[in-house]
């Protein structure tokens, strides 16, 4: 039975090999460029993964057949392997593969290693989403009605909370204070308030708590 637990993992500079240049290798790809070096294997691809790889933002390896040989030359330097042609069976022998190799493997058709979330980002806040592959369509359900509810603003306040922070280990030398000075921030309706004004605003509100507190506490 499989045990997932969620985590963020850097993939700057790691390589994202997808089997299968389809409307869903092509979504992979598209999540997946923006993070790691994606290259995605096929024998056809759509014409948005032909204008990624003009932009440079993917590589394209065109092959006549997805043989056993191929899929082992072409995943060996992956990090992440991704199965997503429309043949179960081909995508069977790529999990197969990867697993024997020790590389975390997505499956589009089954459970793999990695389950890929919806996600929302605001900045430096990122939420994944996942219902462990039972319902994609209410993990897209969950997304929609949290990117009403997660604003820009969020972004906003994970900057200004990082900057006080800062300035709070200079001027309060107690961590249980400096923790409640930036929950009572987060807490303070006038800085929510001052964020969807403008963040010079926020941060000038924010500033207030520390000055209540008193310098070198």
């Amino acid at each position: 039975m499989k045990k997932f637990l969620p985590l963020m993992l850097d993939l700057a500079g790691k390589e994202v090999v997808i089997f299968g240049g389809g409307e869903v290798g092509e979504r992979k790809a598209s999540l997946f460029c923006g993070h790691g070096e994606v290259t995605v294997v096929s024998r056809d691809f759509t014409p948005r993964l032909n204008q990624f790889s003009e932009e440079g933002k993917i590589k394209l390896v065109k092959v006549k057949d997805l043989a056993e040989n191929e899929i082992r030359r072409y995943m060996k330097d992956a990090f992440i392997v991704i199965a997503a042609t429309n043949d179960t069976l081909v995508n069977e022998s790529i999990a197969q593969l990867a697993g024997k190799s020790g590389k975390l493997i997505n499956r589009v058709d089954d459970m793999g290693d990695v389950i890929v979330p919806s996600v929302i980002t605001r900045g430096d806040v990122v939420i994944g989403i996942s219902t462990l592959g039972k319902s994609p369509a209410l993990s897209k359900y969950i997304r929609q009605r949290l990117e009403g509810v997660i604003t820009s603003e969020f972004a906003d306040m994970s900057r200004l909370q990082n900057e006080i922070r800062e300035v709070l280990k200079s001027q309060v030398h107690d961590q249980k204070k400096r923790k409640e000075i930036l929950w009572n921030i987060i807490n303070d309706s006038d800085v929510w308030s001052a964020i969807s004004e403008s963040y010079e605003k926020a941060y000038k509100v924010a500033l207030k708590h520390i000055e209540r507190t008193g310098r070198k506490t």
